[in-house]
């Protein structure tokens, strides 16, 4: 009896870097020991040890005591392969990447925030730099930053790496003051935007040359509007064709980017004092216009939540639908994601506009994605964990307020339940849905007399349809209907409107349609309601009176013919 609770197992490691892994398991302490002798002797393995389980009768728990080990110590550590300990950048024309510009606006936005001003900017225009230098602390202050991670990830000193982006920046800023003192920087205000990209266009340092033209000549705008309305007329004016329309074309979209893709350049272009799912939607439209446009004239839902943009932003909007500014689109499209992926409500205080803003926002995205401006995958992710904000017991309190009825409350629950994407949030959202049909309270205001029973059977009938539509798994909305069934069932036999309808004084084809609609879901949630009404439907067919007066209304008969077999009746 003692010795069926207590086995041996040999766990071994192929090499010292692996994990540990069970080779065998006997009840022979002996066995276990010598097979893990064996692997080590023949070099098979690197490490073996033999441990031993004892399991308490009382709890069936295993306690693990290892009594032997084999081969290397089991606290090797394997050695990370050595970092590369050049820098990233070399020389200044590194700077100009667009990893580099974006490394540059981290370390500098507060700077850059203040004097409205983008990394494209500051490394084309020679005023800048130069205020950037008088500054003092912000320069040094931004290559400390920078340095310190450096010098950690590189296995160098802080001094070192300083020393290097130092040397760097101080050539940087050499080249471009000793340009413009020479003059050797276009004037593209003054000889014309396409005609400087036709003459720097075979040059090597041609995309420095007409970035310090194009910085020059949005420098005077008075805000991040004016400059995105200076950046799209020298688009008007660049070259038609060939290598000179690229560089150029090229050479805009790198301010345009940068300034759509930060906050404050996005609130200038669309608006300040946005909610945050007015931004979003802006910004979709934005940057996916045609395929938002489309779907406006075609899809309620997503013309009501899309806003109105201005006459810069439109005109922009024109400019992205083609094939030129890709990165700009990229960077709009970045920002969307980034966002809709983040904590913050998009409608605070809104609960159902935000359901509808989501819901807008999920087919915009997912057209756009049709066109690569978006990954259809990332638009699910994002929706999906968007979705989890809607299940929550904070939004959903918000979301069904105080001044609902129950009946109220699941019909909104079902549409959210409608509105919510991945697996797990579809449950939950069930589970509220399952609590609020399950309550008394809904039980009482389905069979309260505020208004006719056929008027309350109806209602329960579309949300047992409705539930069923919700993209919820079987198992979770089949007991959801079942309980509305019940709800029916007892709403029914408060007024016998079955029995009701079958003594009224009406013509024996006007009851019997009305029967069917009851019988077959239509007028009345499948269950007992159903099922009664249905008793009642087969006595009317039966009647003589009845089948003569279906013979002589052709249209009335196809109609009831075709309730009674989706009642289930038909024989």
């Amino acid at each position: 009896m003692e010795r069926s609770q207590v086995h041996y197992e040999v766990f071994v490691k192929k090499t010292p870097a692996a994990g540990w892994t069970l080779e065998m398991a006997t009840e022979s302490r002996v066995q276990a020991i010598a097979v893990a002798e064996e692997l080590i002797a023949e070099r098979r393995v690197a490490s073996a040890r033999v441990t031993k389980e004892t399991m308490d009768l009382e709890t069936r728990e295993f306690q693990t005591v290892t009594i032997q080990s084999f081969g290397l110590p089991d606290n090797i550590k394997t050695k990370k392969a050595p970092e590369r300990n050049d820098p990233l950048c070399v020389t200044p024309q590194d700077l100009y990447t667009v990893h580099a510009r974006e490394r540059i606006g981290r370390l500098l936005d507060g700077w850059l925030a203040r004097n409205k001003a983008t990394p494209f900017e500051l490394l084309h225009r020679a005023d800048l730099v130069e205020k950037l230098e008088a500054s003092g602390v912000e320069l040094q202050h931004a290559i400390q930053k920078i340095a310190v991670p450096e010098a950690q990830a590189r296995g160098l000193t802080v001094h070192e790496i300083m020393r290097t982006f130092q040397g760097l920046v101080e050539r940087a800023i050499e080249r471009l003051l000793g340009d413009a003192r020479r003059g050797g920087l276009p004037d593209v205000d003054k000889e014309g935007f396409a005609a400087a990209a036709e003459r720097v266009s075979h040059q090597p340092d041609r995309a420095y040359l007409l970035g310090a033209g194009v910085a020059a000549s949005i420098a005077p705008a008075r805000d991040w509007t004016d400059k995105v309305s200076r950046l799209l007329d020298l688009a008007d004016a660049a070259p038609v064709a060939g290598p000179p329309r690229g560089l150029a074309l090229q050479t805009i979209e790198q301010p345009l980017a940068e300034i759509l893709g930060s906050a404050a350049g996005l609130e200038g272009l669309i608006g300040r004092d946005l909610d945050l799912g007015v931004r979003l939607a802006a910004m979709t439209r934005l940057a996916a216009s045609t395929a938002v446009e489309a779907l406006i004239r075609v899809e309620p839902s997503v013309a009501k939540i899309m806003p109105e943009l201005s006459e810069p932003a439109m005109r922009l909007g024109r400019w992205l639908a083609t094939e030129d500014f890709r990165a700009v689109r990229s960077a709009i499209a970045r920002r969307v994601m980034k966002e809709l992926n983040g904590p913050r409500r998009l409608k605070p205080g809104d609960a159902d506009g935000e359901i509808d803003l989501l819901r807008g926002l999920a087919m915009a995205l997912t057209a756009a994605s049709a066109g690569d401006l978006v990954s259809p995958d990332d638009v699910q992710a994002a929706f999906a964990n968007r979705s989890k904000m809607l299940v929550t017991g904070d939004f959903v309190e918000a979301y069904l307020g105080k001044e609902r009825t129950a009946v109220e409350e699941a019909e909104a629950l079902v549409w959210l339940v409608e509105n919510v994407i991945g697996g797990a949030n579809k449950r939950q959202a069930a589970r509220w849905l399952s609590a609020v049909v399950g309550s008394l309270q809904f039980e009482k205001d389905a069979r309260s007399d505020s208004v006719s029973a056929a008027h309350r059977l109806l209602a329960l009938a579309k949300l047992h349809r409705a539930v069923a539509r919700g993209g919820l798994a079987v198992e979770d909305y089949k007991p959801i209907q079942l309980k509305i069934g019940d709800i029916g069932g007892l709403v029914e036999a408060d007024a016998k409107v079955a029995q009701g309808l079958a003594r009224a004084n009406a013509s024996p084809a006007h009851k019997l349609t009305l029967l069917l609609k009851l019988a077959c879901g239509e007028a009345a949630p499948p269950g007992p309601a159903a099922d009664r009404a249905r008793i009642e439907a087969l006595k009317l067919v039966r009647m003589d009176e009845t089948r003569a007066e279906l013979a002589r209304s052709p249209e009335r008969m196809a109609e009831v013919r075709d309730l009674i077999q989706a009642a289930g009746l038909a024989a």
